[in-house]
């Protein structure tokens, strides 16, 4: 395995494929932080055509996290097909882009060749790709999933509707249930954050979208994004939980900090299968994003966004209905700026579907990092061209309880509008049922709360 290369008559030498991976990474701050990232824009070039020229069992055999001491990295190995990867071992990183990005490359070759790569070869063919190569091979790509609804499909783009109150005042957020909905904002989840972790709480809110759900026969799910161990035990408790959530990382030692394992994981998926209200089978939602393993020291010196990878290998394994990207919500501490944020969401969205996943974007950005709506529109409408599945769908872009910044109900349907697409099959039905859709285009009684009257 070839670890060097001449550039400008500078000889640059490398030690690890780890290392490789790190310095061959766009510019994150996260990354300048825990000093795995490139030096300079010729290390970083440097570190490219390296990795262009590794053999993909080179990837295999070097881990970034070794398979002993690592959960993460045992259940991407242990879910490999072999045969596959058999197949594809001899090529190198370059000679696998050039195969996603060729025009007789599609889903169903992408779909298959990706069950033999590793969440390692995954970020590394990442790593060669141009913004726009990333638009493209994600738009080859589309995943569906079943829940109460499909989603996935062709020419259709979904919203969770994201009502957060500060107190998870019950009022205050089905006020808000009740505005996304009108905009058509809610077929993929009505999701809400908790202030309250408890499982009184969870449960009174699980409650209340169920009944409100029922009540005005939505055909959605419902969630509430507590930690799986509170949901879990309001699930045996008899709440009525569409959806099971839980945020994840790429190490093992990330995902102890979150208070979570794959035993876990596997007993609540299990209990949902055989108590949650949804038809299934896809029954988990969870949530990703580049940064949260530095941010938890838990990085074991691997660069962002290969844990990011990582962590959709890890998804996988419980087949989830939604998997959602937030990597501008932590701040400047990993993402410094608009550039570095829209950059992670494309590769992410790229990843992730690689992955097998039903991907959705969140290009969140916080208030002390360099970012404005600019930067987020230009990444919500460079994803939805990638084919993201979904978004969120926050009142006025501001979530009051979380304090960030994310997509709104009118930005939800102006990036229906804009790229022609439509809400889940069910749900538009039902949007036409309560005549604020006609034909895929809202009504004039959009926005309007007394059609719940």
């Amino acid at each position: 395995m070839k670890l060097s290369c001449m550039i400008r008559k500078q000889h640059y030498q490398f030690t690890t494929v780890r290392e490789v991976l790190g310095k061959a990474s766009e510019e994150k701050s996260g990354d300048h932080m825990s000093k795995l990232s490139a030096d300079s824009a010729l290390e970083r070039m440097a570190a490219k055509v390296v990795l262009s020229e590794m053999r993909l069992e080179d990837i295999y055999e070097n881990p970034v996290i070794p398979y002993e001491s690592d959960e993460v990295t045992r259940i991407i190995y242990d879910d490999l097909n072999l045969s596959v990867y058999q197949e594809i071992r001899n090529w190198t990183v370059g000679e696998l882009r050039e195969y996603i990005l060729t025009h007789s490359t599609g889903m169903p070759e992408l779909s298959r060749i990706s069950r033999g790569l590793t969440s390692e070869m995954i970020a590394a063919v990442a790593k060669l790709m141009s913004s726009i190569d990333l638009v493209l091979a994600s738009q080859k790509m589309r995943h569906q999933a079943y829940c109460n609804t499909v989603i996935g499909e062709p020419g259709r783009l979904a919203f969770r509707c994201q009502p957060n109150h500060p107190i998870d005042d019950p009022q205050g957020i089905l006020a808000s249930i009740k505005e996304g909905l009108s905009y058509g904002s809610g077929d993929a989840v009505i999701g809400i954050n908790p202030n309250n972790d408890s499982v009184e709480s969870v449960t009174k809110l699980l409650r209340m979208s169920h009944e409100f759900m029922q009540r005005w026969e939505i055909p959605t799910q419902n969630c509430v994004l507590a930690h799986i161990t509170t949901q879990v035990q309001a699930l045996r408790n008899g709440a009525p939980i569409s959806l099971m959530f839980q945020s994840l990382a790429g190490s093992q030692r990330a995902n102890e900090a979150f208070g979570m394992n794959k035993e876990i994981l596997d007993e609540a998926m299990a209990l949902m299968l055989r108590y949650g209200t949804a038809s299934g089978p896809n029954v988990m939602y969870f949530e990703t994003g580049q940064g949260s393993e530095v941010s938890l020291d838990s990085h074991e010196g691997v660069d962002m966004q290969t844990l990011e990878s990582r962590t959709y290998g890890y998804c996988r394994h419980w087949k989830p209905f939604m998997v959602n990207n937030v990597s501008g919500f932590i701040g400047p501490e990993t993402l410094y700026d608009g550039r570095q944020m829209i950059r992670a969401d494309l590769e992410d969205l790229f990843m992730g579907k690689l992955h097998g996943l039903p991907m959705g974007i969140a290009p969140t950005y916080t208030n002390h990092m360099h970012a404005d709506q600019n930067d987020q529109e230009i990444a919500g409408m460079l994803t939805a061209l990638g084919g993201a599945n979904f978004y969120m769908g926050v009142p006025g872009g501001d979530d009051v309880m979380l304090s960030y910044q994310d997509t709104s109900y009118h930005d939800d349907a102006s990036l229906r509008e804009l790229l022609g697409f439509r809400p889940l099959r069910e749900f538009e039905k039902w949007m036409e049922k309560m005549g604020i859709m006609e034909n895929g285009r809202l009504t004039e009684r959009a926005g309007d709360l007394s059609i719940f009257d």
